[in-house]
């Protein structure tokens, strides 16, 4: 697909603002779609939008299929007469700035439950016949991940590979009777993905209307305790017990001297593609009923992945895999004709890579926080250089915000002296030809200057805002997608220099 020359910003729902603990898809998500219209811009990237679990990485979901429950607004339910203001008397105060999670989901999931005991009776008659609409057209997947968070709530929370071997194992009987036993919960699950997709399509319904559209985001991966592998085990790597094998991650690279060891399990591509690659594409229409382009993370990992035996502790010891090239994409074209795909190819990128994402008509990606400054970048890799139909962005959600990669010298984390840190500046400013006193606007204007048809930029950056705004710092498991903006952060200064940025380059298709 050829994307027209345009920009967007980066944020994850759960950093919106809001009264309840996290970012909602109800009032204060329409409220942002507003302001990215009168900044001029035309993308609003979401991140992935699934239910998260330990570490509360929307990278690592309970499965690829759902929604995340606790992003439903619970205005908006109120406003359905699906929730009474008195059931949220008792609600606790939040950090405004941050997301707890641990408290905010025991709370959220509180109120959920109360909404799902009542939705019948308080549900008007059109509302019920949606939802019983919904779960005809989602049945492929709903019904396993509900039963598969009841028996999850049933075991403690513990992975499905702990559970008892019937259930474990998929036995038709014992599946059956869980069924029967766990049926209440079973119906408030899907109570609440009725509720996140309706909610979330009244929410892209009004972007659209004011001319924003949504790029979501696909990780190539799922995770191992999720609905997906424990309804299809057959597609994966795991032993009799259900135990991973091999699992994914990448080779030492910027990020990490060890490399990043995911623990995702890896796909058994010959079994995927005997069926056409039927979950795939299950998964890909799912996402497209959400969004409408779509960023796959990692990409390279469809021409090459990087196997780790489980036993090994860090990524080091792994190898290159062929994985399924072209043939999965163009089991996507016969299935949904152009493509509207961003392909991620970040990394160790090789000429077969490169060849993969052409062939598939793909832009790739540029991340200025690894070039600007860089005395190594190849022939391509300079932003004068940038290909057209490429994504460029200042930095990722994986990145330090713009401020506090300057501030750090670059180094994103890494120990570096201040001698470093003062040359990597130079270099920095030498480039921009900035004084370095608004680096982040000097950056977005370099993003925008490119020849690249998308920029796109976390919202981070355009508040000016530091380190301590960071979303997620690869390789630490715990402490990250926390952050929330508040709106006087956005002024109505700063929407309008945007604004101007995006006229004078263009950017406003």
């Amino acid at each position: 697909m050829k994307f027209e020359r345009q920009s967007g910003v980066v944020l994850h729902p759960s950093s919106l603002p809001g009264a309840y603990g996290i970012g909602e898809i109800g009032a204060e998500a329409y409220r942002f779609a507003e302001a990215l219209a009168r900044m001029g811009q035309r993308i609003w990237q979401v991140l992935p939008l699934g239910p998260t679990s330990y570490g509360d990485s929307p990278y690592q979901c309970l499965s690829s299929f759902a929604g995340n429950h606790l992003l439903i607004a619970f205005q908006t339910l109120m406003d359905d007469g699906l929730l009474l203001a008195e059931e949220l008397a008792d609600f606790p105060q939040f950090p405004a700035d941050q997301v707890d999670y641990g408290p905010v989901i025991q709370a959220r999931e509180a109120v959920l439950q109360v909404v799902a005991a009542h939705f019948q009776a308080r549900a008007g008659e059109n509302t019920l016949k949606e939802f019983s609409g919904f779960q005809i057209h989602n049945r492929n997947w709903l019904n396993d991940y509900a039963l598969f968070v009841a028996l999850k709530k049933a075991h403690g929370g513990r992975p499905w590979h702990e559970w008892a071997a019937p259930l474990r194992d998929r036995d038709e009987a014992a599946l059956k009777e869980a069924r029967e036993q766990h049926a209440e919960v079973i119906r408030a699950v899907e109570i609440q993905q009725f509720l996140f997709f309706d909610q979330w399509r009244s929410l892209a319904e009004h972007a659209h209307r004011h001319g924003v559209k949504i790029l979501g985001d696909i990780p190539i991966f799922v995770a191992h305790d999720s609905a997906d592998v424990w309804a299809h085990p057959d597609l994966f790597f795991l032993d009799e017990a259900g135990r991973c094998t091999t699992v994914a991650g990448v080779p030492p690279d910027y990020f990490s001297a060890t490399g990043q060891r995911w623990g995702n399990p890896l796909y058994r591509w010959d079994v995927m593609a005997a069926d056409d690659f039927a979950w795939w594409k299950e998964r890909m229409r799912t996402t497209f009923e959400l969004v409408d382009y779509v960023r796959i993370d990692h990409f390279r990992g469809f021409e090459a992945f990087w196997e780790i035996p489980a036993a090994e502790e860090t990524a080091i010891n792994g190898q290159w895999v062929k994985g399924p090239g072209r043939a999965l994409f163009e089991a996507f074209e016969k299935e949904f004709g152009t493509l509207p795909i961003v392909a991620e190819d970040l990394g160790i990128i090789t000429e077969e890579v490169d060849e993969l994402r052409e062939a598939c008509g793909f832009p790739g990606m540029r991340v200025l926080h690894f070039i600007v400054g860089n005395d190594t970048n190849e022939p391509g890799f300079w932003p004068d250089q940038f290909p057209e139909q490429c994504v460029v962005y200042t930095g990722t959600h994986d990145n330090d915000t713009t401020v506090g990669w300057y501030q750090n010298g670059k180094g994103d984390g890494q120990d570096a002296s201040e001698e470093e840190v003062a040359e990597a500046q130079h270099k920095i400013r030498t480039y921009l030809s900035c004084d370095g006193s608004q680096i982040h606007w000097d950056l977005i204007g370099c993003a925008y200057g490119t020849q690249a048809a998308i920029a796109i930029v976390p919202l981070q950056d355009i508040l000016g805002l530091d380190s301590s705004a960071r979303l997620n710092s690869p390789g630490r498991p715990e402490g990250n997608w926390r952050w929330r903006f508040n709106w006087d952060q956005l002024s109505s200064a700063t929407e309008a220099r945007l604004a101007q940025l995006t006229k004078d380059h263009n950017r406003h298709a």
